[in-house]
């Protein structure tokens, strides 16, 4: 069964579009949406592994796919990427800035070196990707970028350094469409909340535990899945949002909208949107059932 896009077949036909953190998550699963529709999708991220599962993955589905090993961090490594793709592929028409990560710590234990180890993970990279594509393609051609975010509304104890950079990549974003708009480049970000993806299996301890017990506190009363997130993406990118630039999208059930004197009801009524056809849960939720 191939992917389950609500968005016409062909949609992104003839287009380039890179995503980076690719090999796994929100990444992967956008990857194979965007190839479903016709895209030639170029992955990026630091696990050839990894990149490589889901290229076959994708040539499997009869997707068009490249890779590149990339760390984003890196000026000169993000530099010969975008050299490469435009190279390969002679365009660049999106720029999915998905990759990222963080880890659980109260803020009084983060060190200093580890809080700009993620703030360069989360904002700074996804900075120089942003650059780098605009300067060598955008700015005379057009094109759309999707930055990742997070559900920072109100703070994020826990990952008070991911929350920074999240925050920032908010503000950079808005910044980029402004300045960006007479090239006709559009920048927008999407925002998940907790989103059941292979990235849950990365925490123990504290960290789990607050994720299993993270649906009693949304309206929606579930865990996203990578699909919801892809599609807001995958909007974004689409012809259809020509006229929406410096705006954020939330995936997170409704949960910065939740107040300490208001008890989220359970109920059943919320059903996910699984179109990614090789999702799974993950082994942290497996276990918690």
């Amino acid at each position: 069964m191939p992917y389950q896009s609500i968005y016409r077949p062909g949609l992104f036909e003839g287009r380039v579009i890179i995503v980076t953190g690719g090999g796994s998550g929100i990444g992967r699963c956008t990857a194979h949406e965007l190839t479903a529709l016709g895209a030639r999708v170029v992955i990026v991220g630091r696990n050839a592994e990894k990149l490589a599962r889901v290229k076959a993955e994708i040539e499997a589905d009869g997707g068009s796919v490249s890779s590149h090993i990339c760390d984003i961090r890196d000026d000169a490594t993000v530099m010969s990427t975008v050299d490469a793709v435009l190279a390969d592929h002679g365009r660049i028409d999106g720029l999915v800035n998905n990759a990222g990560g963080q880890f659980f710590s109260p803020l009084k234990s983060i060190s200093t070196r580890g809080f700009d180890a993620v703030v360069r993970n989360n904002l700074t990279g996804g900075f120089i990707f942003m650059r780098e594509v605009y300067l060598r393609w955008m700015e005379q051609h057009g094109g759309s970028i999707v930055n990742m975010t997070a559900d920072m509304w109100n703070g994020l104890p826990g990952f008070a350094h991911s929350g920074s950079a999240r925050a920032g990549m908010h503000s950079l974003t808005e910044s980029a469409a402004s300045e960006w708009a007479a090239s006709g480049v559009r920048v927008n970000s999407v925002a998940p909340g907790l989103i059941a993806s292979s990235g849950f299996d990365n925490y123990s301890g504290e960290a789990a535990s607050t994720i299993l017990s993270f649906t009693k506190t949304i309206p929606a009363q579930r865990y996203g899945t990578v699909a919801e997130v892809s599609a807001a993406i995958v909007f974004l990118l689409s012809p259809a949002a020509a006229f929406i630039t410096g705006t954020c999208i939330r995936v997170d059930g409704g949960g910065p909208n939740a107040r300490s004197h208001w008890t989220c009801p359970p109920h059943r009524n919320n059903v996910p949107f699984e179109g990614f056809h090789l999702d799974a849960l993950p082994d942290l939720l497996k276990r918690g059932q």
